[in-house]
């Protein structure tokens, strides 16, 4: 089992920046592709970033591209996603999951282990 906790989320305006944070605890974090993901309100919840367990490998939705940056430190057990540029359209609650593969995945079918999520609101 793997227990994951975000954090970081918040009210930020438009251009700031946030940095999520999550924690994960359970079975060895190293060996799991992590992802974040987002869900707004009536819609569906969507790919954000993944990071590969082993050499780091990083694959966005395009939307984020050159705004966001996903890493993680295996010593801490814990993923990052840094958010630059926020823009109005990125208010969603993020999710952080964890898939028990060395390949990271855009699907969130194919992750098993997930956060509770934390609020991100963009003010415009």
């Amino acid at each position: 089992q793997v227990q994951l906790v975000e954090s970081g989320g918040g009210l930020v305006q438009a251009g700031g920046s946030l940095r999520l944070s999550c924690a994960a605890s359970g079975r060895t974090f190293s060996r799991y592709a992590m992802g974040w993901f987002r869900q707004a309100p009536g819609k569906e919840r969507e790919f954000v970033a993944a990071i590969s367990w082993s050499i780091g490998t990083t694959y966005y939705t395009d939307s984020v591209k050159g705004r966001f940056t996903i890493s993680r430190d295996n010593t801490k057990n814990t993923v990052y996603l840094q958010m630059n540029n926020l823009k109005y359209e990125d208010t969603a609650v993020y999710y952080c999951a964890a898939r028990i593969s060395v390949v990271i995945s855009t699907s969130k079918n194919e992750y098993a282990y997930w956060g509770q999520g934390t609020q991100v609101t963009v003010s415009s």
